[in-house]
């Protein structure tokens, strides 16, 4: 290990591609020539394995008829992504046009320096619990903060190559989660979509439906109305859209939010909107500027930021991973990390918050024709000629209107199907509690709590399988006649979860010990220091009364493991054979010298 993350860090390690590899060849030679110039970029780029995937695809050749169809796509995507970036943020406690700036700027680094060609970048719902709560509690320039930490976790996490370690995660937690999520963010709509006068609506479970209940005869038939309509518009537009394929062309989420925004210019409605409750978004650039953060508020948002880059990192890879099946192609994961982490790290300095590869976006762009990363910074332009151009508009859009986007999201984003009594009924009860565990934790406490629960749950339940796995049987009577020689066969793992059955098998009775014992380890696949102490005191209580202890059959990693720890020398070398035949000949010989 030592060896492998010197590699990436030590110039010297750019050896190990000699041959194989030009261009890191030609940096070598540089590092020698040159040593002024070790850190030039295109040294550092090396040295980090920073490829995005953008220079890839312009590399490998770019025709002018993919430029266009990528120009479409980027457009489709940014008119997309305008309605969820607004909602996103309100239903996440900060402004529409933070939201609209997550969208433009997170967006652009995602396509610029991503592994994806593909992956189309912004807020998305599945941070919305987290961004509210944070918000909630420390507000949101300390929100700013936690965002900007995350990206320097994500951009490490790509750098030290832990792209495929997000993998580990069992898809039981993957599911708990993204389901506790999504109802979690249909909870938070109530109150937009009823209408309710609320201040600030809590961000923990039972305080919020508490709140929610008392303010309950404060609801607004208007908004109720005028949200129905929109969700219901929602929920027929993509039934609609598969018998007249025509109205593909404009997303229900744009679609319904023009005509609602209509509706309460045109009829004067008196409803909430980003214009009452927000005075609009501005027509202009943000300030750039770090966030106002002192070194405590800093040190109250790891927490937080090590949840969002979770979360970014699992949703960005998982999203990369489905349109790698749609196009046919490899992303790099390591790669998306990075470009994940410049995105949160940059897009706070201009009002930003948590941002991560868009599951929903991402299938849009690429059945738009989008296959290289130019869509995403075409849809990222998008956004901003919208905001430059069109932002006066945004004022009459109703929060109602908004919120019923925000709900649908929730809706689609939930893997019901995988919570059904009859597909859980399918699966072992251990998947069934870490899933159920995980789903309700997220629900009613928090995420991150939600998360750990479900990886110590899958790893207990992990280790319990995998010592039931592990079997010491007694084979004497099959292979040896003797008396006083005993064979016992190790099968599986013989790690901490297990090695309590060697003192089981061998049990108190330490007068009836044979003279002999032969230890068959042909099917041990594995050994650790758990294991290795079980057979330390095995064989001492067999030297303590005179007795012998015999291994035979061993695989690389037992043998390895026991040389280096000492057992082997301790046992003594003779008595390590080669197979069983060998162990039973050597049993004879300790028996003879005994006579």
């Amino acid at each position: 290990m030592r060896k492998n993350l010197g590699s990436y860090f030590f110039p010297m390690a750019l050896r190990r591609h000699k041959g194989n590899d030009e261009n890191n060849k030609e940096n070598l030679d540089d590092f020698h020539e040159h040593p002024q110039q070790n850190f030039s970029w295109k040294f550092l780029l090396n040295i980090f394995k920073f490829k995005p995937k953008l220079f890839e695809c312009l590399g490998q050749g770019y025709s002018p008829q993919q430029l266009g169809k990528d120009i479409s796509a980027g457009i489709t995507v940014g008119v997309l992504a305008l309605p969820l970036a607004m909602a996103f943020a309100i239903a996440s406690g900060a402004t529409p046009s933070a939201g609209i700036w997550t969208a433009i700027i997170a967006g652009l680094c995602i396509s610029l320096f991503g592994g994806s060609r593909v992956q189309i970048g912004g807020p998305t719902g599945a941070f919305i619990p987290i961004v509210y709560g944070i918000v909630a509690v420390y507000g949101y320039g300390n929100l700013l903060g936690a965002t900007l930490l995350s990206g320097i976790i994500l951009l490490l996490m790509g750098i030290c190559r832990f792209g495929q370690l997000i993998r580990f995660i069992p898809i039981a937690v993957v599911l708990g989660f993204t389901n506790g999520i999504a109802v979690v963010i249909f909870l938070a709509q109530i109150k937009d979509f009823l209408g309710l006068n609320i201040e600030n609506l809590p961000a923990e479970f039972f305080a919020k439906l508490k709140t929610i209940a008392e303010n309950i005869h404060t609801l607004d038939i208007p908004t109720l109305i005028l949200a129905t309509i929109s969700l219901l518009f929602l929920i027929i537009y993509p039934l609609l859209a598969k018998r007249f394929h025509k109205l593909n062309i404009i997303p229900a989420p744009l679609f319904i939010l023009i005509l609602a925004t209509i509706a309460t210019f045109a009829l004067e409605l008196p409803v909430a909107t980003i214009g009452t409750r927000f005075g609009g978004i501005p027509q202009s650039l943000p300030e750039i500027g770090l966030p106002n953060l002192s070194i405590s508020d800093f040190g109250q948002m790891i927490s937080p930021a090590i949840t969002i880059a979770l979360l970014g990192a699992i949703e960005s890879l998982l999203s990369a991973r489905v349109a790698d099946n749609q196009i046919d192609d490899q992303h790099d994961p390591n790669q998306e990390l990075m470009g994940q982490g410049i995105a949160n790290i940059v897009a706070p300095f201009f009002g930003g918050f948590a941002a991560t590869g868009a599951i929903a976006r991402t299938t849009t762009n690429v059945r738009a024709g989008g296959r290289t990363p130019i869509s995403g910074v075409v849809h990222s332009v998008v956004l901003l000629l919208i905001v430059l151009l069109l932002a006066p508009l945004a004022s009459f859009v109703p929060l109602a209107t908004l919120s019923a986007i925000v709900m649908m999201t929730s809706i689609n984003m939930g893997v019901w199907h995988e919570m059904s009594l009859q597909k859980l009924w399918r699966f072992p009860l251990a998947y069934r509690i870490i899933l159920l565990a995980t789903f309700l934790v997220t629900i009613l406490f928090d995420l991150t709590i939600a998360v750990e629960l479900g990886m110590v749950l899958a790893c207990f339940f992990f280790i319990y399988r995998l010592s039931k796995l592990t079997r010491i049987s007694d084979v004497s009577a099959k292979s040896s006649s003797k008396e006083n020689v005993k064979i016992w066969e190790v099968y599986g793992v013989l790690f901490f979860g297990a090695s309590g059955k060697i003192e089981d098998l061998l049990g108190n009775n330490f007068a009836n010990l044979p003279d002999v014992l032969i230890l068959n380890l042909e099917r041990l696949v594995q050994i650790d220091t758990s294991g290795l102490d079980g057979l330390v005191h095995l064989n001492q209580k067999f030297i303590n009364h005179g007795k012998h202890l015999l291994l035979c059959n061993l695989h690389q990693q037992p043998r390895a493991f026991l040389r280096r720890a000492g057992f082997i020398s301790q046992v003594g070398a003779a008595n390590v054979c080669l197979d069983l035949n060998k162990a039973l000949e050597r049993a004879d010989i300790i028996l003879e010298s005994k006579k």
